[in-house]
């Protein structure tokens, strides 16, 4: 294994079949988030999971702060493990923050993906006079404080609160897990740099088609910011909005959500 590869922890499983699935996990999380979906994906296509920096599952030593305080360190990251992988073009199916480090990745280099498939995705969380993203200022400096003064507490409180279930749930109890192994100062730091994000201007840029896959309850993610995406994308895009609650939905609603990532895999928007 390469560097790249064995700094990201990076999977290569499945069939011999050409065509490569890279499933990236959102803030909090690590590979192990796609556990219902790859069960799924291993007898049709070859399947690369790999964890961004700064999960709990990576060396910590490897995080810098500098270059992780943009989307663009983690969409170089990227491109580095399909040069490593040598992998010529992929579907990539993006959670949250790596939607957007998926669409980052695919204007430098669009030739290396056939379609990206976005799962609760957003360009920005910020309300603005003429966007609504979910959040005010205050909101997000009150989540800032409250992380850097009790990790363990603020966790307790953001994974039932992010999945959209109490903790007796076991997707809150497998979130709680992997947002609990980050190390509280990088759990910081990648937090900021995802809600202080704003993407909206690169969107036309995007010209790779996009599947746009909403939770019709998403705290982090209200509806009307897909259909944002869906409007402002270079290229050609699809929206659907799924009959699931919370931010993990592939975690929390497997049986309604693993179909539908699927069938927008499967389904080829450009042809």
């Amino acid at each position: 294994m390469g560097v790249v590869e064995t700094a990201h922890n990076v999977k290569v499983i499945g069939s011999g079949n050409p065509q490569t699935v890279v499933l990236a996990h959102g803030f909090g999380t690590d590979q192990s988030v796609w556990k219902h979906l790859v069960p799924h994906l291993v007898d049709h296509y070859r399947v690369v999971l790999y964890d961004n920096m700064g999960a709990g599952t990576t060396n910590p030593e490897y995080f810098d702060f500098d270059r992780y305080s943009s989307l663009e360190g983690y969409a170089y990251d990227l491109l580095s493990i399909l040069e490593e992988l040598k992998i010529e073009s992929c579907i990539f199916v993006g959670h949250s923050v790596s939607a957007m480090i998926g669409a980052v990745a695919s204007i430098t280099r669009p030739d290396l993906f056939s379609k990206i498939v976005m799962l609760g995705a957003s360009p920005r969380y910020l309300n603005a006079s003429d966007y609504f993203g979910g959040f005010e200022q205050e909101d997000l400096e009150q989540l800032f404080e409250a992380l850097g003064e009790n990790y363990k507490a603020w966790c307790s409180g953001f994974a039932p609160m992010i999945i959209g279930g109490d903790m007796e749930s076991v997707a809150v109890q497998e979130f709680s897990r992997t947002l609990f192994n980050m190390r509280p100062d990088i759990a910081l730091c990648v937090l900021q740099t995802i809600f202080n994000s704003d993407m909206r201007s690169i969107l036309s840029m995007v010209t790779v088609p996009c599947h746009i896959l909403q939770s019709m309850k998403d705290l982090a993610v209200p509806v009307v910011v897909s259909e944002h995406l869906h409007q402002h994308l270079g290229g050609v895009s699809i929206v659907e909005v799924m009959s699931s609650d919370g931010h993990l939905p592939q975690l929390s609603s497997p049986d309604v959500v693993i179909p539908v990532l699927l069938r927008h895999i499967r389904y080829d928007i450009a042809a």
